[in-house]
């Protein structure tokens, strides 16, 4: 089947209960109290993107003009990070089999509008350690294609509380997010989608 999902990848629907949710987005407003969420600029372009973000984790994910890194300290106050809450190292132990946490966990927040074109996660060192990502708020219109660009590719309409797991070849597919569907979830006071998503770098 040309549209066959990739090895490795697993779709959660639900796993986290509204309780969790609820617990996992005040985890969050805890964590930018120190790490405030900031817009990271694309590469080249110097274009502010779409999506604003934060981390949390020894390392965090730094977008500028200058490129891509993983960075200790926050690009904007030059302080760490706040530490993976417990609730999400849970998860990984639950979802996967690395052997290794997590050293970094984005904060992405989608508002209307936002989007997130079609690309490959590859400025990790430990490029075959899966990556798992929890999805807060409003729904969202994700798509996962193959190793090429070009490949077909199968959507999912993606709710608060869901989980994917990207291991195995899945871990090197292109995927994105085409839409956010505002107004879906009450989950997030100011409205919009947020994506946690934990990586290995190292």
């Amino acid at each position: 089947m040309k549209n066959q999902l990739p090895q490795g990848f697993r779709y959660l629907p639900g796993y986290f209960s509204r309780q969790q949710q609820e617990e996992l987005v005040e985890l969050v407003r805890a964590g930018i109290k120190t790490a405030p969420f900031y817009q990271p600029r694309m590469p080249k372009t110097g274009q502010p993107t779409s999506v604003i973000m934060s981390n949390f984790g020894e390392l965090g994910w730094v977008s500028e003009k200058s490129g891509y890194r993983y960075d200790p300290l926050h690009p904007k106050t030059a302080e760490h990070w706040p530490k993976i809450p417990q609730e999400l190292l849970d998860l990984w132990g639950d979802v996967t089999s690395w052997p290794q946490n997590p050293q970094s966990c984005l904060i992405n927040w989608y508002r209307e509008g936002s989007r997130l074109g079609l690309h490959i996660d590859a400025s990790e060192q430990a490029k075959d350690a899966p990556i798992v990502s929890v999805s807060l708020g409003d729904q969202a219109l994700y798509r996962i294609g193959g190793l090429h660009r070009n490949d077909p590719t199968r959507s999912f309409k993606l709710s608060s509380g869901d989980v994917l797991v990207l291991a195995d070849t899945a871990r090197h597919c292109y995927h994105g997010v085409d839409r956010i569907y505002d107004g879906t979830s009450t989950l997030i006071p100011k409205g919009g989608r947020i994506n946690l998503t934990l990586r290995v770098v190292r």
